[in-house]
This record gives C-alpha cells, sequence and structure tokens, in this order.
C-alpha cells in the first residue's frame, strides 16, 4: 500500500481566506492539533509577508516536533533569509519556493521569458539550498502552464536539489483527466524523477479541488497540499479530511492511504472552524453536520436495519460519537418507535400510532423536532382523560390600543361543534373567557405557568394551569409552537380532567411504562 504524505497550508493558504487573521496563539493551537492529527507536514505562513507572520511561523516551529514545518518564499534571497530566520529552533524544517510558469503569468505579472524563469528559479533553489536540507518547488499555475515546460522546469528543480516538487493547479482550472496526465507524463519522461516526490495542490474554483487531487494519486503524485475544512483562496483548497477518507474508504481502487490519525479529523475541524470564524456548511463532506445525518423515513428505516445500507463511513472513523437520525417531516413511523425508545418509552401499538399522528402535525411546523419535543407530544397524555371538549379554531384580535377579542371553536364527544367569543385583560383571558361560555363550566384560574420545551423561534411552547372549582383541585397541560393555542389546550385539558374527576375520585393510568 502506497503512502501518500499529507502537507497541510490551513495556516498559510488557509488562512490567506477573506477575513481570516489568526494570531500566533491561535497559529499554535491549530499547529498541535494538526501534530495530533499526524499531517506529515505543516505549511506555518508566509514570513516575508510582515514580521508578525514571520513571528507565528517562528512559535510553531518551536512547538511542532512530530512533523515537518514549512515556510513559504518568492524566488527571492530576501524571502529565502525570512524563512531561514522563521524556522529557526525547527526539528524538521524545510522551505517552500515557488515561481509562476504558465504564460499568463509570465507575460503580465513576471514579464518574463521562458529562459528568464528557469534561471531565477535555478538561482533560487541553489540559494535556499545552502540552508536547508528540504527543499518544495512549486511551479504557480502549473495547470495553465505548457506541457514540456512544466517538464523542463521540473527537471532543472531536480539537478537543481529540490526534493519536492509542486505542481498546482492554482486557480482551480484543470479536469482530473488533464491533471492527472501531468502526473503521469512528468513520471514518464523526467530524468532523475524518481529522486524526488511529486505533490499535488489544487483550488476548488470550478468544484473539482478533490476530484483533481485524488487523479494526481492515481497517477503517481506522492503528496496532497490542502486544508482542513477546504479553506483558502476564493472557492478554497482540496480539503484534506475529503481526499485522506477517499483513499481510506476506496483502498481497494487507489490503492494508497496516509498515516493521517482519522479520529482526530473531526476535532480538527471544530477548532479551525472556530479560529477562523468559517462556518462549516451543514452538507460539507465528511465533517458538516448533516454528513451523519437521516431524515428520509425510508433511509431511516434502512439506517435502523443496518447502519451501511446509507453509511459508507462510520461516524466513529473521525471521531463524532454516532449518526444522527434527524426527527422531521419526512421521518417514517419506524424512526419515530426507535426513537420513543431511545428516550425511555414502551408504548401499545395504538399509544404510537396516536403519538406518531401528532409528531406529523408538529413536523409540518418545526424544521427540526427535537427530543423535548416528542418527550412533551407523550407526556401531555400519559394520564388518558376521555376527550368532553376538544379545541377547535381559535382566532384572537389584539392590539395595544384595542380590547383583546378570541373566538374559540369548541367540539364535543358527539362531534357537534359551539363557537364563542369573548374579551379579557389579554389575550389568554379573552381565550379563557370564550371557553367558560362554550364549556358552560364555572371554573377559578389558580395558576398559569409557560415554558419553552425546546430550542429556537419555532419551540414548542408548553403551558400549565391549575383550575378550581368548589374544593376541587386539577391540572391541565397543552404544548404547542404557538403559545396562545397551547394556552387553549391547557385549559380545555384541566377541564376535560375536572369532569372526569367528578365521576370518579381517582383518575384511570396509562399502561405507559418508563424504560
Amino acid at each position: 500500500m502506497r503512502k501518500i504524505y499529507i502537507f497541510d497550508t490551513t495556516l498559510r493558504d488557509g488562512e490567506q481566506s477573506p477575513g481570516v487573521n489568526l494570531n500566533t496563539q491561535e497559529k499554535v493551537e491549530i499547529a498541535l492539533q494538526l501534530e495530533k492529527l499526524g499531517v506529515d507536514r505543516m505549511e506555518a505562513g508566509f514570513p516575508a509577508a510582515s514580521p508578525g507572520d514571520l513571528a507565528g511561523v517562528n512559535a510553531v516551529a518551536r512547538a511542532v516536533k512530530n512533523a515537518s514545518v514549512i515556510g513559504l518564499s518568492r524566488s527571492k534571497e530576501t524571502d529565502i533569509e525570512a524563512v531561514r530566520e522563521a524556522l529557526q529552533g525547527a526539528q524538521d524544517p524545510c522551505i517552500h519556493l515557488f515561481l509562476a510558469t504558465s504564460p499568463i503569468h509570465r507575460k503580465h505579472k513576471l514579464k518574463m521569458e521562458k529562459h528568464q524563469v528557469l534561471e531565477t528559479a535555478e538561482a533560487a533553489i541553489k540559494y535556499a539550498k545552502k540552508y536547508f536540507s528540504k527543499i518544495e518547488f512549486s511551479l504557480e499555475d502549473a495547470g495553465r502552464t505548457e506541457l514540456d515546460f512544466i517538464a523542463e522546469v521540473t527537471a532543472m528543480a531536480i539537478r537543481a536539489g529540490a526534493s519536492v516538487v509542486n505542481i498546482p493547479d492554482t486557480v482551480g482550472y484543470m479536469t482530473p483527466y488533464d491533471y492527472g496526465n501531468i502526473f503521469k507524463m512528468l513520471k514518464d519522461t523526467v530524468p532523475g524523477i524518481e529522486k524526488i516526490q511529486l505533490s499535488a495542490h489544487c483550488h476548488d474554483d470550478l468544484g473539482m479541488a478533490t476530484a483533481n487531487a485524488l487523479a494526481a494519486v492515481l497517477n503517481g503524485a506522492d503528496q496532497i497540499e490542502g486544508t482542513i475544512n477546504g479553506i483558502g483562496e476564493r472557492a478554497g483548497n482540496t480539503s484534506i479530511e475529503e481526499v485522506v477518507l477517499a483513499l481510506e474508504t476506496r483502498q481497494d481502487f487507489y490503492q494508497a492511504k496516509t498515516s493521517l490519525v482519522l479520529n482526530e479529523i473531526y476535532r480538527t475541524s471544530r477548532l479551525v472552524s472556530k479560529l477562523t470564524g468559517m462556518v462549516v456548511p451543514g452538507n460539507k463532506a465528511i465533517v458538516g453536520a448533516n454528513a451523519f445525518a437521516h431524515e428520509s423515513g425510508i433511509h431511516q428505516d434502512g439506517m435502523l436495519k443496518e447502519k451501511t445500507t446509507y453509511e459508507i463511513i462510520s461516524p466513529e472513523t473521525i471521531g463524532v460519537k454516532e449518526s444522527k437520525l434527524v426527527m422531521g417531516k419526512h421521518s417514517g413511523r419506524h424512526a419515530f418507535r426507535e426513537k420513543l425508545i431511545d428516550l425511555g418509552y414502551d408504548l401499545a401499538e395504538e399509544q404510537v400510532n396516536a403519538a406518531f399522528g401528532k409528531f406529523k402535525d408538529l413536523a409540518d411546523r418545526k424544521k427540526q423536532v427535537e427530543d423535548e419535543d416528542i418527550r412533551a407530544l407523550i407526556e401531555e397524555k400519559l394520564i388518558e382523560t376521555p376527550e368532553v371538549f376538544a379545541l377547535g379554531t381559535l382566532q384572537v384580535a389584539y392590539g395595544n390600543q384595542m380590547t383583546p377579542t378570541a373566538t374559540v371553536h369548541v367540539r364535543f364527544q358527539d362531534g357537534s361543534e359551539v363557537a364563542e367569543s369573548a374579551v379579557g385583560n389579554g389575550s389568554v383571558d379573552a381565550i379563557y373567557n370564550a371557553i367558560d361560555k362554550a364549556t358552560k363550566e364555572d371554573v377559578e384560574l389558580d395558576d398559569y405557568s409557560i415554558k419553552s420545551v425546546s430550542h429556537g423561534k419555532d419551540a414548542l411552547g408548553e403551558v400549565h394551569v391549575v383550575l378550581k372549582q368548589n374544593d376541587v383541585s386539577v391540572q391541565g397541560r397543552g404544548i404547542s409552537t404557538d403559545i396562545l393555542e397551547a394556552s387553549a389546550k391547557a385549559y380545555l385539558d384541566a377541564v376535560n380532567r375536572l369532569i372526569e374527576k367528578r365521576k370518579t375520585p381517582t383518575s384511570n393510568r396509562s399502561n405507559v411504562t418508563l424504560i
């Protein structure tokens, strides 16, 4: 099994993401986590860019013991000297030199002919060789460079003393076929190619960075360069976690793997996201919040029967505790039943069916139904009370310069319905006055409380009321995403309990068992 080296540039190319500015302490914190992750090489920054960047690279160089620390340098002696200073104290220092090679860069940026590019790059490699035993040379914008010139520059870099030659797709222009072909051509034609490692550095402008990097592996690349979470210039770089898991999952195809500690991937992703302020999209491969979450009823059913039906990667592999069955409007009865068991409820089939209907009604109103929501739905009916009265439609008119008015439709057991309207000191008071008129029950509201069951603006609200009638006191509960509806449900629940209590001295217990 061929080893693929991982060159992490989160601290250099990743930090070039617009809006990201890591201080020295943050760089060291990420570097130490990358060391735990097991990256072979990490590019700590561009020392010539600023005194602060030089200090940051030096701090990383002194802190990291088990990975090669790299400093970026243009093909200039002043830059090389800055890297030399920054990497003092490093256990395994390496300099990363670069110079553009494509026609568009030669003409518009460098204003150089081919021979000048060759001469400048060769002089820089030879100068760096005085101070560094490990030198990586990058042909910036190699993806848009003539194939014969890529081969010519690579051969020169080998002769001059480079140990790694990097072929960057700097602007994310390449297709996997074309990019892989560059590596094949170099392996087949360049003298001395076996003396060095070839490296792939891809950008994601067309969304093909990971695919291009893997194509390079198939065609002989020894090293992949990328960033955690795929952050970087413009649309970002190759996501290290994507390449690594592709190689791990499809070893049968790639016949190559890395030495990364896979269960440190998720922790590393979270740290980089936190310190850079760059949020990981929910649908991001491997480390996104939804990468191991399932909502579709068909998918959930398959997952409950056998996880590999819909998961090709175990979440534990990257350091995530377990998969998530997200309860929402697409969830099926199987997943709902398993969720009830997971929450500690052992319900009869008819109770599950009734609860599932209520769950579906709630799911149509909420993007995601949380565990607390389901508990509230179930516990609302732990004591089974015959519904003498049930809530139909509810309308409330309210304004801070008008008297609140409520119209409540109440259904009776025989299927008939009555509508009553009333005013009150507030919306809830108006609702309760209307319910009193509809039920013709003379009760006193002894207590009213409200709390949020779950989180967010669409959270379920739970209302708890205590009603008194003569010397009899009863409680009622109601839940809804609308607090006025929850208030009406709680009041009617208490009225029903009051009527049932008048019939029998003790209320009937349900056969719900907590496990």
